[in-house]
């Protein structure tokens, strides 16, 4: 039996792109408004538990905060990807995101 190869294809997302440079070179951005933002989340989040938009986290490779609400999405070839507003600096996807909270502090005190 021959095995096919599976090729995952983001749909694209309703909403305007722009070009902005990352440090890697050229990046289409997701221009989603304020409005949208939950129900992005919602749909590109991989992990169970969604953060609320007011939770903070720590972009890992960018060693900074930021709120969920302020997350960014990149059009990179078929793939849309969840990433923290440090992304054209850093590369942080959604996978390098730590939570900060009360409950959950690392043990530098952050």
């Amino acid at each position: 039996m021959k095995h096919r190869k599976i090729i995952s294809l983001d749909q694209k997302l309703p909403f305007p792109l722009r070009r902005a440079l990352a440090t890697w070179g050229p990046v289409e951005v997701y221009e989603i408004p304020e409005k949208e933002k939950s129900a992005v989340l919602k749909k590109l989040y991989p992990f169970r538990s969604i953060p609320a938009l007011e939770d903070v986290m720590e972009d890992i490779h960018a060693e900074k905060t930021f709120r969920i609400k302020d997350f960014m999405v990149t059009r990179e070839g078929t793939m849309n990807v969840l990433a923290s507003p440090y992304y054209l600096e850093s590369g942080g996807t959604v996978i390098d995101w730590f939570p900060i909270d009360k409950d959950n502090k690392r043990e530098d005190g952050v």
